[in-house]
């Protein structure tokens, strides 16, 4: 081969290795964003009710709002009478998930309503019709209304815990640091939140780094909407007892929520941080199983109110 040939031989190589390096660099976030919405693989697949523990009652699409996606999913134990409430919030990247999807609600159910708890399972209108700012009012009309209507389950109004994964607990994280977003839809306070391995602490600080294209579809490129569904950006006093549940396996997962911890704190708040080595959509489907992890979790919702501790022991 002649040097001219030679030379034109490395040159298409050299090209062809810099296009896949920079295929591969733009097909990442798209990787990267399926890993974060594990919620797809695992809360993907409907729940079995009949995998459930007997005696549970449910009731099915409770409207809280005119849109279609304003409906809840109530689990009650048979007999119910003052019981506290955990009202979840499902993930999927602002723009995908359902209620009823078995990584959401089974274990969850199975494990706290045979102790006397009612999960309520919402839903929420979503991207891209939707931005995050509205789906957390949404949110926070749903507890409104399960809180007005928790005594006809056998709930009490005043025990209800806040708990949401992915970007469901960005969501229940946005509420809690600013609650006037709840009291605007008229919510009374509740004892406690828990955010499942949030997919957003510090929007300012994710958008001005790497980040994965969900992010550029759920906040756009204007800072002051990056400020106004911060968690972090939002958080200006005291706020109800935080539990932040992160994978240690998720880059900066358990950072932002130290950092959010750390601030609310400041502001004479109770919040706590529980890495965990799983993987994000593990966070929330392995949650009421028999483990440590889930131990942890009730051990955090019995300090809420003595009446969550009975139910606990």
């Amino acid at each position: 081969m002649d040097t001219a040939k030679n030379t034109r031989m490395w040159l298409l190589l050299a090209v062809l290795a810099v296009a896949s390096v920079a295929h591969a660099q733009s097909a990442w976030p798209s990787r990267r964003a399926r890993v974060l919405a594990l919620g797809q693989a695992t809360e993907g697949r409907k729940l079995d009710p009949s995998a459930l523990p007997a005696g549970i009652r449910i009731e099915h699409d409770v409207r809280y709002g005119n849109h279609k996606l304003e409906t809840f999913d109530v689990y009650a134990p048979a007999h119910a009478s003052g019981a506290p409430v955990i009202l979840m919030v499902h993930g999927g990247g602002w723009r995908r998930g359902d209620k009823s999807a078995r990584g959401v609600v089974q274990n969850k159910v199975a494990h706290w309503v045979p102790r006397g708890f009612i999960v309520i399972s919402a839903n929420y209108p979503m991207l891209p019709g939707t931005p995050p700012l509205q789906q957390a009012r949404d949110v926070a009309l749903a507890l409104a209304v399960a809180q007005r209507s928790a005594e006809k389950w056998g709930g009490d109004a005043h025990k209800f815990v806040l708990m949401g994964h992915s970007a469901g607990a960005h969501l229940v994280s946005l509420i809690s640091a600013e609650p006037s977003l709840a009291v605007s839809q008229g919510a009374m306070p509740w004892l406690g939140t828990v955010a499942l391995d949030s997919a957003a602490f510090d929007v300012s600080r994710i958008m001005q780094s790497r980040h994965l294209r969900l992010y550029d579809e759920a906040f756009g490129s204007d800072p002051s909407t990056w400020a106004a569904v911060s968690p972090l950006a939002q958080l200006r006093g005291k706020i109800a007892p935080f539990l932040a549940v992160c994978s240690s396996q998720r880059r900066n997962s358990c950072a932002q929520a130290r950092g959010f911890a750390s601030k609310a704190r400041g502001f004479g708040a109770r919040a706590e941080v529980l890495p965990e080595d799983l993987r994000h959509g593990e966070i929330n489907a392995q949650l009421g199983l028999a483990s440590d992890y889930t131990a942890k979790v009730d051990a955090f919702l019995a300090s809420l109110d003595p009446s969550l501790a009975s139910r606990l022991r």
